[in-house]
């Protein structure tokens, strides 16, 4: 797939329906041209503030159709745009921020003071604009820029949006992702979706998520109504879809829960929907059923990796409604079809007999370009040939079915077995008085490690401990099973519902 400017389908779209709306955020819409004008104007409000091709900047804030107008700008500059997790902790912040090195932050009014708390620590940050509420500086700023009118030739290896991984093995990396692989993965997810200037998407994934961004640029590209969602409110969400008769959604299950907690309020405010994404996180099996009798929408299971610019791998809505193949259910699906994927075994690099367990391992122009001055980790996730290492450990069928069992990093050895924590949750949280769980392994003197369980109780259940394990012994290899459960009141989970599996180790190993 020859790699387009990202910005040439705003062009498109600005030449082809001026006058349409292309943008909606509350109250507040912009039609293509009005975008065109604006992006082009904070183009050069960023050029004015000495934002040259190659540096960065970055956004801190809540969803907001501002963070994508300055990746679209930065597109146009040859500058990128670091898209900065609101929820991080103020050290994770400091260390993003300096990593990153950018110049310039446009940050929403309520997290202002914890910024400038941190500014110390930031010299190289110079300029700090506040986005939203009374003091709001940036309508001003760009107010008083000239448009850009000579944008930066864009090149296909030009990072325009760099998105920090999640950093549940250690500080969150930025992913640089390019003209070539965002337009690549365009490419893919509006044929993936069936997306065109028709579509009213609906975007309520965070913006340094590229379930989020990447997102919101491929329905765009396709010339759709775009919809930001501020902030999950699920009356207020369903509202919206209703009102809206949005066509395409994409959410992370905790959301969909949620918002089938009233089935028939569900059902009748999500009924224009033809398009459900959703990924992020595993899909229960119990949640996936509530799903699928609720409503008749068509599902996509969503495989994808900030690292891969977002989606590469689709489990498409007749596979979902398949009732003579419903193990497909808890399949990833299939690649894409400018995806090359081999199973590999982490240890050899060789590949793995067909249905075997072993490492993903993906290769398309989608793929990044590789982690912002850490060229030892980008040498550790890339090879030499292209492909990318996912870290996740799974199978593949003979249909091509991709299965993930677990990560790489979260293998349990025992006694030399290897055990991978998620076949074991999967048991684990089919118990009635469990509802949420997660695997870890822990020492043991005879055996290396041996399988812990941590675990949420169903609302009023009371856990014991030997039941747990003895469920778990109906079910699975004995060495597979927990020789231990801990109940908890939650589990630790990242703003996009991931487990964090290092604090559970952090905490119970030793």
């Amino acid at each position: 797939m020859s790699a387009v400017p990202v910005y040439g389908a705003i062009e498109h779209w600005v030449e082809v329906a001026p006058d349409r709306e292309a943008l909606v955020f509350g109250e507040r819409s912009w039609s293509w041209a009005e975008l065109d004008r604006r992006v082009r104007r904070v183009a050069g409000a960023l050029r004015a503030a000495g934002v040259e091709p190659g540096d960065r900047f970055a956004v801190l804030d809540k969803k907001h159709p501002v963070c994508l107008e300055l990746t679209l700008a930065a597109s146009l500059i040859g500058a990128a745009n670091a898209v900065v997790n609101f929820r991080l902790s103020a050290e994770e912040l400091a260390h993003v921020l300096g990593d990153s090195t950018a110049r310039l932050a446009v940050v929403g009014e309520e997290f202002a003071p914890a910024l400038r708390e941190l500014q110390s620590e930031l010299p190289r940050l110079g300029e700090v604009i506040v986005l939203g509420g009374e003091s709001d500086q940036y309508e001003e700023w760009i107010a008083a820029a000239e448009p850009v009118a000579d944008p930066h030739p864009a090149e296909p290896g030009d990072c325009f949006l760099q998105l920090y991984t999640s950093g549940t093995t250690g500080w969150p990396k930025g992913a640089m992702l390019t003209q070539r692989s965002m337009s690549a993965h365009t490419g893919e997810a509006v044929s993936a979706y069936d997306m065109d200037e028709r579509t009213i998407n609906v975007v309520a994934m965070p913006l340094y998520h590229v379930g989020g961004t990447s997102w919101a640029l491929a329905s765009m590209s396709a010339g759709a109504r775009t919809i930001i969602v501020r902030d999950i409110v699920p009356a207020a969400l369903l509202d919206l879809v209703e009102r809206s008769a949005a066509t395409h959604a994409f959410f992370v299950p905790a959301v969909i829960q949620m918002l089938l907690s009233d089935p028939e309020r569900a059902r009748t405010a999500l009924r224009s929907l033809e398009v459900l994404g959703y990924g992020g996180s595993p899909m229960p099996a119990p949640l996936m059923e509530r799903l699928l009798s609720t409503l008749d929408t068509p599902l996509h299971s969503v495989y994808g990796m900030t690292e891969m610019s977002g989606v590469f791998c689709v489990l498409g809505p007749a596979e979902h409604r398949d009732d003579t193949r419903e193990h497909l259910r808890a399949s990833a699906g299939r690649p894409l079809p400018g995806t090359e994927l081999r199973v590999v075994d982490p240890a050899t690099g060789d590949d793995v007999a067909p249905g075997e367990v072993g490492e993903f391992w993906v290769r398309s122009e989608q793929m990044m370009a590789g982690y912002w001055h850490m060229p030892e980790a980008t040498r550790d996730t890339i090879t030499p040939d292209g492909w990318l290492r996912t870290g996740d450990a799974g199978r593949q069928d003979g249909d091509g079915y991709l299965y993930i069992e677990d990560r790489v990093k979260d293998m349990v050895i025992s006694g030399g077995e290897n055990i991978y924590p998620a076949e074991v949750e999967r048991v684990v949280i089919e118990h009635p008085a469990v509802a949420d769980a997660a695997v870890i392994g822990v020492p043991h003197e005879t055996w290396g490690e041996t399988v812990k369980a941590v675990v949420v109780p169903t609302d009023g259940a009371e856990i014991d401990e030997a039941e747990i394990i003895a469920f778990a012994r109906e079910r699975l290899a004995h060495y597979k099973c927990p020789t231990s459960v801990t109940v908890v009141a939650e589990l630790p989970r990242n703003p996009t519902g991931k487990i964090l599996k290092r604090q559970l180790r952090t905490r119970y190993v030793s």
